[in-house]
């Protein structure tokens, strides 16, 4: 049910797809899509892997489940298409990236010209039912996102994780410091983003650190 994976990152996580929790976790979402309303949809999935390719990564932001409203998720975290509302966590990025930087939050909330500068947009778990948060949860998309933290962990240097949210805190363990950078903060819900998403900066923080290593800055201005 899942699209081919692209050339540069299937070296790397091909082999993820053949191992019986993967195959679970498959035949478990082929119930859901045929029995329930669950997003995104199934050959958005992976759209995460076709945006920003393994080469470019250079900043990883990691969020928790998939949008479970009608036609928001599109498979990178925290985005949603051109011409769909922008929702609240989203908003609260925004409010941040003004407050940060300066940049008047955007009309929509797509945010491909990220990913297409080295931001991996990824959620712990890739899939949801329609308007049942979590719901996705402890079916194997946990593991699977775990390797993928891992090969980037292992396999480049100076990458920055923007972890959001308990769920993405949790994966912190499966980064080296000496390496990478590590940016733990709330989840920008309105249900936690007052416990010091607002104010932390990470925009600034980001670029700071990939300057201090001789990479490219991001452009956040959408």
């Amino acid at each position: 049910m899942f699209k081919k994976l692209p050339a540069d990152w299937a070296p790397y996580i091909q082999e993820e797809l053949t191992k019986p929790y993967f195959l679970n976790l498959e035949q478990f979402l082929m119930e859901e899509y045929t029995h329930y309303r669950v997003h995104p949809k199934k050959e958005d999935i992976f759209n995460v892997f076709d945006y920003t390719p393994f080469q470019k990564v250079k900043v990883v932001i990691l969020g928790q489940d998939p949008y479970h409203g009608p036609n928001q998720a599109h498979g990178l975290s925290f985005s949603v298409q051109p011409n769909v509302s922008v929702p609240p966590s989203l908003r609260n990025i925004f409010k941040e990236l003004e407050s940060d930087l300066g940049y008047k939050a955007p009309q929509h909330g797509h945010l491909l010209k990220w990913a297409d500068q080295g931001v991996l947009l990824l959620n712990t778990v890739l899939t949801v039912r329609e308007n049942e948060a979590n719901s996705h949860r402890n079916q194997g998309w946990e593991m699977f996102t775990d390797k993928i933290l891992e090969v980037i962990n292992d396999k480049k240097e100076h990458v920055v994780f923007v972890l959001w949210g308990n769920h993405a805190i949790q994966k912190a363990k499966k980064i080296s410091r000496e390496k990478h950078y590590v940016l733990k903060g709330p989840h920008p819900s309105p249900l936690s983003s007052y416990r010091g998403f607002f104010g932390s900066k990470p925009f600034s923080k980001v670029n700071s650190y990939l300057k201090s290593v001789g990479k490219e800055e991001i452009n956040w201005q959408l």
